[in-house]
């Protein structure tokens, strides 16, 4: 199961039919305190997690993730880029990067390479 957080609807929805046309199996969450109310119960293979969120953004969700022990690929995505906080997404252990608008394919083969990679 490939979880997708993102607080923009449309966004999350996109991701969601795309990773399931691409084979997996996909679920939503609009916020990061929704995913670590649940990660718990159905442990994702892989989480596909925007960066900036109201409420606890990206790098918190993978900071929480982190220091509960949590042990699956991330994939960052963001429409607002920066340097330091791609160093420190990587730093703290995302798999990908990648930045809105999402190319479909990248975000496939980075999930792809995730649940392969098995991190």
């Amino acid at each position: 199961m490939i979880a997708v957080v993102d607080d923009e609807e449309s966004v999350r929805r996109a991701v969601v039919r795309v990773l399931q046309a691409s084979g997996f199996a996909a679920r939503g969450f609009a916020s990061g305190t929704d995913f670590l109310e649940s990660w718990h119960f159905d442990r994702p293979d892989c989480l596909v997690l925007d960066l900036q969120m109201p409420g606890f953004s990206g790098t918190e969700v993978q900071q929480a993730l982190r220091l509960a022990g949590a042990h699956f690929p991330i994939i960052i995505i963001t429409a607002h880029d920066a340097p330091h906080l791609r160093d420190q997404c990587l730093r703290e252990g995302a798999i990908a990067y990648l930045c809105k608008p999402l190319d479909i394919r990248a975000l496939a083969q980075a999930v792809r390479l995730a649940v392969a990679s098995g991190s």
